[in-house]
């Protein structure tokens, strides 16, 4: 079957289209996590956070104009059933960090961040529930089979598997990324407008300015003193922006083209990239659950592009 296109998203007919947008976004994302990583020294967990939606911001708002620009239009009118969703989508993501935060703090952290990865499965049955978004057999595979590749590389040879603590933590932050993406896709579609582009990067520039109006209020009413060392440390903070908000421009764009569990699968090929690093740069050795689980990411990923091809 093909993406299936809604009304206000229509697009010349290519299969391939919000996959290479996909890729696109993963790629852009591994350069904004470097980043962030570099300055969670200098700023902590939350100012580092915090640089990607206020220093994001600018470069969202010139890809909407370059967006006008180029259509040649203004900006869109959003109806009121737009707001709930892209509010959605914007406190999902800031719980999801919330939770995933709070998992990185308990000793199973790697158990924690396997059941987050379980989020293609969980957007898929929050994608049928609360969009009505297809799911084919096929399809529904696919998810499965690729999610069950990256928890295999997650979880480790002597892991213990905690209690319910660590379980809820790992599965609710995996909920609210899920609920992310959906209330984003969901945005898009409700903005019913003529160019995907435009509900993809006009949406992108609403969501970011609203996350970085609440976190600056956040910070400025409880912490200060990581807003000034946020400005202090701009020039490394708007490559993170810049990254940040490109990644975000190109999952939009796939979000307004296929399912939002179809875009969140084959970002797993993340997955790929840091393994080809640790064999091929830093030389570490793959072992065979590691190759069975990137088996398992490729069989689940060429299956989802298969069920776009027929």
């Amino acid at each position: 079957m093909k993406a299936p296109v809604e009304k206000g998203t229509a697009v010349s007919d290519s299969s391939w289209l919000w996959a290479a947008f996909t890729l696109i976004a993963a790629a852009a994302q591994t350069v904004r996590n470097a980043t962030q990583r570099e300055l969670t020294v200098a700023l902590g967990t939350v100012g580092a956070t915090h640089v990607r939606f206020l220093f994001g911001v600018p470069f969202a708002l010139l890809f909407l104009l370059g967006v006008m620009l180029a259509l040649g239009r203004g900006l869109p009118r959003p109806p009121p059933v737009y707001w709930p969703w892209i509010v959605g989508g914007a406190a999902s993501q800031f719980a999801a960090t919330a939770l995933m935060l709070m998992a990185m703090g308990e000793r199973s952290f790697v158990v924690t961040i396997a059941y987050i990865k379980t989020e293609p499965v969980q957007v898929a049955l929050l994608g049928l529930v609360l969009l009505g978004d297809t799911l084919t057999a096929p399809m529904a595979a696919a998810i499965v089979i690729a999610t069950a590749g990256v928890v295999l590389i997650s979880l480790r040879p002597g892991t213990v598997v905690s209690g319910g603590r660590a379980t809820l933590l790992g599965l609710g932050a995996g909920t609210m990324f899920g609920l992310s993406a959906i209330g984003y896709r969901g945005a898009i579609l409700r903005l019913e407008d003529p160019s995907f582009v435009m509900a993809a990067t006009f949406t992108l520039a609403v969501g970011l300015a609203m996350q970085s109006l609440l976190l600056t209020l956040y910070l400025w009413l409880f912490d200060r003193s990581v807003l000034v060392a946020i400005v202090r440390a701009w020039r490394p903070s708007l490559l993170a922006g810049f990254m940040g908000a490109l990644a975000s421009q190109f999952w939009y764009l796939a979000f307004a083209l296929a399912t939002a569990a179809s875009v969140r699968t084959l970002a797993l090929v993340e997955v790929l990239f840091a393994q080809a690093i640790s064999r091929f740069v830093f030389r570490q050795p793959l072992s065979g659950r590691e190759a069975l689980g990137i088996v398992l990411i490729v069989v689940g990923v060429a299956l989802l592009i298969w069920t776009y091809r027929i």
